[in-house]
C-alpha cells in the first residue's frame, strides 16, 4: 500500500508561529538600557498604515487591529501577493481634428 496525500491536507496540523507586527525602529544600545516605564519608542509606521501579519517570519497578509470585548483581534485585510483593488481607469478620450496632443 502507498501512501498518497491530498494536496496539502497532511501539512494542516502542523504548528506555525503568527506574529503582527505594529512597527520597527533602530535604537542605539545605550538608548534602549535607557527605556524607563513611561519611556515613548517611535515606530516606523504610521497610525493608519496596516500591520504586517507573518507566518514564522515570512510576511502573508496585512491587516488592522480590532478589538473585541476586552480582547485584541486583526482583521486581515489583503493577502500578500494580492494587489489591492483599484477604480478602473477612465477610457482615455479620442482627439479630435485640431486638438494639440
Amino acid at each position: 500500500m502507498t501512501f498518497q496525500p491530498r494536496g496539502f491536507d497532511f501539512l494542516k496540523d502542523v504548528d506555525v508561529r503568527l506574529t503582527v507586527e505594529l512597527g520597527r525602529t533602530s535604537m542605539k544600545l545605550k538608548d534602549v538600557l535607557g527605556l524607563t516605564e513611561e519611556s515613548v519608542v517611535m515606530l516606523d509606521r504610521l497610525t493608519d498604515e496596516l500591520l504586517d501579519v507573518m507566518v514564522n517570519g515570512k510576511l502573508i497578509a496585512r491587516g488592522e487591529v480590532v478589538a473585541q470585548g476586552d480582547r485584541f483581534g486583526l482583521r486581515i485585510v489583503e493577502l500578500a501577493g494580492s494587489e489591492p483593488e483599484e477604480a478602473p481607469a477612465a477610457p482615455a478620450k479620442k482627439a479630435a481634428k485640431g486638438d494639440v496632443a
